[in-house]
């Protein structure tokens, strides 16, 4: 039953949407009846009000995270395309790649990397990849999908407290951790094509799960249809952007800039300034959106897109793009869209990644609605 339980949930709110029945309140619950299901969390402890948590919309751990994951070198795999995206994480000399098309299934991978103890989240309805620590405190948790939501994102929680911590923001927002924020780690997501090309020794996740999934499958079809309107989200939306853009989102201190990814496919190269940081967005076309098609493979292709510091060893570099090579105008050394010097009198060097992935605006903005949207300066 577990297998086809998402794809049965969704047809089931689908068919309460269409018979008018009010989504929110349905999936709405006490405090004293999450008490009684989760009797392990301190619900005294909470930053965020009950009503506004659309409670059990899945059934706790219904998409098991992975817990024991199982890594192959690139020359084992076949069953990745080469434009299908992945979540490239990058530590100590180690880089593993985690495909979405495993990703979408599970949600959470709780891994270790060079010693280090990660959690590597996706939630497909904020199109939301984001790398966490897993250490708090002295304390290594692991994270398991509540099956509820807040604001039409994942909610994990830690099976150590049995707290609840906000996928979008990684902060603790029920229970033992309330208001404690995970520390993120820098990871990008780009087609699996460019994970080869820059990481030949790297490790891809393998579909070796101890699941019975339907790997390579979206059980969201069509869901990034620019004229969507995002799933079980009942906050107003933000009218500056259309509720299902794909945004780069870069924050700086308490600041935040998103850039729009239509505003990419045009002007795949921006220098930028934002916050006293000077500023680098590269993107490249030809990887395949997640949430498109039945089966990735087919679906159709969006930008990658990542920020970078574009201050090297204190010099101010300013990018272009000249016949498909990005390059640096100061050196003519040539980069790719990991941030990697590949050839010139940089070669080697590596930019600091300053972006917090990409999301659809909604969410982006329902989190952080102070955020500026970035507009070509004339």
């Amino acid at each position: 039953m577990v297998k086809h339980s998402f794809i049965l949930s969704l047809s089931l709110m689908v068919l309460l949407s269409a018979c008018s029945i009010d989504l929110k309140k349905h999936f709405s619950a006490t405090q004293q009846t999450m008490q009684k299901e989760w009797p392990d969390t301190d619900f005294t402890k909470s930053s965020i009000h009950p009503d506004e948590i659309l409670y059990q919309a899945l059934p706790k751990d219904a998409i098991p995270s992975i817990d024991s994951p199982v890594f192959k070198s690139i020359n084992e795999i076949g069953w990745i395309q080469p434009g299908e995206p992945i979540i490239v994480v990058q530590y100590a000399n180690t880089a593993k790649a985690y495909p979405l098309q495993i990703m979408i299934h599970h949600e959470i991978v709780n891994d270790n990397i060079n010693g280090k103890p990660i959690a590597v989240t996706f939630c497909p309805l904020c199109n939301a990849s984001i790398v966490y620590e897993r250490t708090i405190q002295g304390e290594v948790l692991d994270f398991g999908v509540s099956g509820s939501l807040r604001k039409s994102d994942l909610i994990m929680y830690d099976r150590q407290s049995q707290s609840w911590w906000q996928q979008f923001t990684g902060v603790g927002i029920v229970g033992k951790y309330d208001k404690v924020k995970l520390n993120t780690v820098a990871s990008q997501v780009i087609a699996y094509r460019d994970f080869v090309k820059s990481y030949p020794q790297g490790k891809v996740l393998s579909r070796e799960t101890g699941y019975n999934k339907q790997y390579g499958e979206n059980p969201f079809r069509g869901y990034d249809d620019i004229d969507e309107s995002p799933f079980l989200f009942f906050d107003a939306k933000d009218k500056r952007l259309p509720a299902m853009e794909r945004v780069l989102a870069v924050s700086i201190g308490d600041k935040h800039r998103v850039y729009p990814l239509s505003h990419l496919r045009k002007q795949k190269i921006i220098n930028d300034n934002f916050a006293g940081m000077s500023v680098v967005v590269f993107s490249k076309h030809g990887m395949l959106s997640a949430v498109d098609k039945q089966w990735i493979e087919d679906s159709r292709t969006i930008p990658a897109a990542v920020a970078y510091n574009r201050r090297y060893n204190n010099r101010l570099l300013s990018f272009t793009m000249d016949n498909g090579r990005i390059r640096d105008r100061q050196t003519n050394s040539s980069w790719n869209i990991l941030g990697l010097a590949t050839a010139g009198k940089l070669k080697g060097a590596r930019l600091s990644a300053i972006d917090n992935g990409v999301h659809f605006a909604f969410a982006w903005l329902a989190f952080r609605p102070e955020s500026e949207i970035f507009t070509e300066k004339k």
